[in-house]
């Protein structure tokens, strides 16, 4: 790679600008959490008149479950008209491209949450009468945890325990899905890390980041697992008060995803710049391999047993973009579910959509979650991994 002045004085100004970005995400005011029914969003019975309460399914957790990245359909390196195809915000009055994230995110860009209209919980098909999203980006196990016990708001919203309460009192609820860990782990800081590792060094020179942030997640790792326990015992503790005892509804914790593929998958030349320009993947091989054959597995395996040592359902999402990661081999720049990315790409939020929506399941992505836990609740009771289907777009995946 040639390594000039001018392309480092670039890659710090575009880093620096990702880095503010990425650290202030979540800080904006939020909005309540989206009914619907079933996985198309519509409103359901209130249960008024004293009959039966109507049916729910509800998600808590971060950004990979909350709809993060929801408004692309794939990813498209130009900042024009509707980007490809793949920018679902986009539309064209007398000739004119307009951008409205409120058609995609409830709230829009004021909800720090970005809670998107096909977010896992709104894809799963399950025949429910509402789907309610109450995860926020960027949250952690404290913004779980009941304000009674530890709890803290986030976007001007309560925590999503107390959030639960009143939906737990207003809906019989069948499912609850848990996406929780990652930004406890620091996730923003190892892609943050990792990236100002691969843009600031040459490629005979190579400065990684996979060392000093192994490190971080093992220092961090106890911790970050302790706050998901106490994030599914303040689940059941909500569900208990509203009446609503552990067998009569179902409580699944979910891994999550590696947005990049192994060093060896990638389809941009390690050298050069296209990996920061073109394809928003701005990675050294061998970070990119310990990012998604390492950290991937493991955060996934210490999940799993925060899951059985508390008695809940398990769904391993570790595999399930394998093949549809940002700058696959096996993908490529298109709207298309079918031979396209299912990950957003990393991006500063000056040409298109924002940074925060950087290395996160986009729309294909969330639909292929839904279709995960709509297949791990058809199975029944029990802890699985979900991986796609070659050939097949995100509402055919395989339970394991």
């Amino acid at each position: 790679m040639t390594f000039t002045s001018s392309h480092l004085r670039a890659s710090i100004v575009l880093v620096v600008m990702l880095v503010v970005v990425l650290l202030t995400a979540g800080m904006s005011p939020a909005a309540a959490g989206k009914g619907g029914k079933g996985k198309d969003g519509g409103g359901g019975d209130t249960g008024g008149g004293g009959g039966a309460l109507p049916t729910a399914i509800v998600s808590l957790g971060d950004s990979y479950i909350s709809g993060e990245a929801g408004r692309w359909a794939g990813n498209y390196n130009s900042s024009a008209g509707n980007r490809g195809g793949t920018d679902r915000a986009a539309y064209k009055r007398k000739g004119v491209w307009y951008y409205d994230e409120s058609r995609v995110y409830d709230g829009g860009h004021s909800n720090g949450c970005h809670r998107s209209d096909v977010a896992p919980i709104h894809s799963t098909g399950i025949a429910a009468d509402a789907s309610i999203n109450l995860a926020c980006s960027g949250a952690v196990s404290s913004n779980i945890f009941r304000s009674s016990n530890g709890g803290v708001s986030q976007n001007g919203e309560a925590p999503q325990a107390d959030q639960l309460a009143g939906v737990a009192a207003a809906y019989d609820v069948e499912l609850i899905v848990l996406a929780i860990g990652g930004n406890d782990l620091g996730f923003a800081d190892i892609i943050i890390d990792c990236t100002i590792e691969y843009n600031t060094s040459p490629s005979w020179w190579k400065n990684t980041c996979n060392g000093e942030q192994q490190t971080n997640v093992n220092n961090r790792m106890p911790g970050a697992m302790a706050g998901v326990s106490k994030a599914i015992d303040e689940i059941r503790a909500v569900m208990s008060a509203a009446g609503q005892d552990a067998s009569s509804y179902r409580l699944l914790l979910q891994s999550y995803p590696s947005p990049i593929p192994r060093g060896s998958e990638f389809r941009y030349s390690e050298s050069g710049w296209d990996r920061t320009n073109t394809g928003g993947c701005p990675f050294w091989n061998v970070d990119a391999t310990w990012a998604r054959d390492s950290l991937v597995p493991e955060i996934s395996a210490n999940l799993e047993a925060v899951a059985a040592a508390k008695g809940t359902e398990f769904l391993d999402m570790s595999n399930s973009m394998q093949g549809r990661e940002v700058c696959s081999t096996s993908t490529s720049q298109t709207a298309e579910a079918v031979g396209g990315e299912w990950g957003r790409f990393l991006v500063t939020g000056l040409t298109q959509g924002e940074a925060q929506e950087s290395m996160h399941p986009n729309a294909h992505g969330q639909v292929a979650n839904g279709t995960c836990i709509g297949l791990a609740y058809a199975a029944g009771a029990g802890s699985r991994d979900c991986t796609n289907v070659a050939g097949a777009g995100p509402t055919v995946m395989s339970l394991n």
